[in-house]
């Protein structure tokens, strides 16, 4: 017993005692921000293979992994026909399910036996295969990501297994009225440019064949499109050999498919109604013309966006959702391509607050155009925003997938150390300018999903609405 007390005493003598804390403790102010460290700008090496390929090698110490990315500029969305929208999702994810000497389950065997994995996606600008493993298997690893990325097979039985999974995944995206929205407004801003071809349909997913992934996979995966970025603890020398061993060899066939057109910057906006009969909340999306990542204009309104719509904080996300409480988020901003952009924003609302919902949105896009962001509203925002990219940007993966998105969208290498230091000399001034010019709300689209009935007279103030069912 006398120990047990002895023990006690000791442990109430060393407790923290937080809940006794003097005034004057309660009292101090919360510590300075801490200095800024800009993102480490790492060393690349750059050199173009005899066959067009770009190579970059970013050498990195610390995890005995290597990472690859393969970036193909204009094999991604933009390069699929008005008849087969989102074809480029089908090629990437079967790029993988089979080659001309391994089937799916061989390739994802040698990948997991070398420590790592091979995957392919696609986007509007283009289409990305990567690729880790142990340092010690860096070879191999190139070697099987060159395998997959120019002599997929396209076997008869994965080709029918993808085309039932989409249209699967197709039907229940359809009974989103998230889904709906976005496709309406990207139809809104884009209109026939391939920018708004990211979405399937049930007849373009029926009418692909093994021949036509074939015939696109030569046509769009080429060398003298592509960029290589390989990161890790290998020496430029080095990586370069092992790029030439695996692309060397790599020839294109035929002419380059062209250049993806400049999206038109003076859509008119248009009002569209899906109807969503008997539901409870409405989908609203507000979206107009926008501009390509690399236009002059791009850093602003990148700090714009994030302050009026790019995070909790974000002006109607605090406006909508904590303040009105119409919906669980909202969000705003730019969206950025090669050859073009769009301004998208919107939120779920309950079906009684839906032009209530809209008056918010515009009057937050107003705001931001015509008056200056605080000082401290703004040094929020810049630090947010350095220190998302700084943490996004710590992994050699996702260095490698930075640099090769950033190619893939027209910036040059060099912006992954730019980016931050530009943004931190952004001025209110300049938010505000952008801001009015590309947030104006009377050039932007409305699209709203949901029940004719529960919200037909509430829109009757932002202009006259198309109904429809698509």
């Amino acid at each position: 017993m006398k120990k047990l007390m002895l023990a006690m005493a000791v442990s109430l003598a060393f407790a923290p005692a937080a809940y006794a804390a003097p005034a004057a403790v309660k009292d101090l102010p919360m510590p300075a921000y801490g200095k800024d460290k800009p993102i480490p700008v790492p060393k690349i090496a750059k050199k173009t293979l005899s066959n067009g390929l770009t190579v970059w090698v970013v050498p990195r110490q610390g995890l005995p992994r290597v990472d690859y990315v393969l970036a193909v500029r204009g094999a991604g969305f933009a390069a699929d026909s008005p008849q087969t929208p989102a074809f480029a999702n089908m090629l990437a994810g079967l790029l993988n399910e089979g080659s001309a000497k391994r089937d799916s389950r061989a390739i994802a065997e040698a990948a997991q036996g070398m420590g790592g994995e091979v995957a392919a996606g696609a986007s509007s600008d283009g289409i990305v295969v990567s690729a880790n493993a142990l340092a010690s298997q860096a070879g191999p690893m190139m070697q099987l990501l060159a395998e997959v990325a120019r002599t997929p097979s396209f076997p008869e039985s994965e080709v029918a297994l993808a085309k039932a999974n989409a249209l699967q995944s197709l039907r229940v995206s359809e009974t989103q009225p998230g889904f709906r929205a976005e496709r309406a407004i990207s139809r809104a801003i884009y209109g026939n440019h391939p920018y708004a071809r990211t979405t399937p349909t049930v007849e373009a997913i029926n009418a692909v064949t093994q021949d036509m992934l074939r015939g696109e996979h030569a046509k769009r995966m080429r060398p003298d499109r592509a960029l290589l970025v390989i990161t890790g603890p290998v020496k430029e020398a080095e990586a370069i050999k092992l790029a030439e061993a695996a692309f060397g060899d790599w020839k294109a066939s035929g002419p380059a498919l062209p250049d993806t057109p400049a999206a038109a910057g003076d859509a008119k906006p248009s009002r569209i109604l899906l109807q969503r009969g008997g539901s409870v909340q409405s989908a609203v999306r507000l979206g107009g013309p926008g501009i390509a990542a690399s236009a002059d204009d791009q850093i602003p309104l990148r700090l714009a966006s994030t302050i009026l719509g790019g995070g909790f904080s974000s002006r109607v996300n605090i406006k909508l959702r904590e303040e009105k409480g119409y919906t669980y988020g909202a969000s705003a901003g730019a969206r950025m391509n090669r050859a073009g952009g769009a301004i998208v924003g919107g939120a779920d609302v309950r079906n009684e607050v839906t032009g209530a919902a809209l008056d918010e949105f515009f009057s937050e896009y107003k705001r931001i155009g015509s008056e200056l962001v605080p000082a401290k509203e703004m040094e929020m925002n810049k630090r947010y925003v350095a220190g998302g990219y700084m943490i996004s940007n710590q992994l050699q993966r996702s260095v490698a997938s930075t640099l090769a998105q950033n190619w893939l969208v027209g910036l040059p290498a060099e912006f992954l150390g730019e980016y931050v230091p530009r943004i931190q000399k952004v001025t209110p001034e300049q938010v505000r300018v952008v801001a009015k010019k590309y947030f104006a709300p009377e050039n932007q689209s409305i699209v709203v999903v949901g029940d004719p009935k529960a919200v037909g007279e509430q829109l009757k103030a932002f202009g006259e609405f198309t109904v429809t069912d698509k």
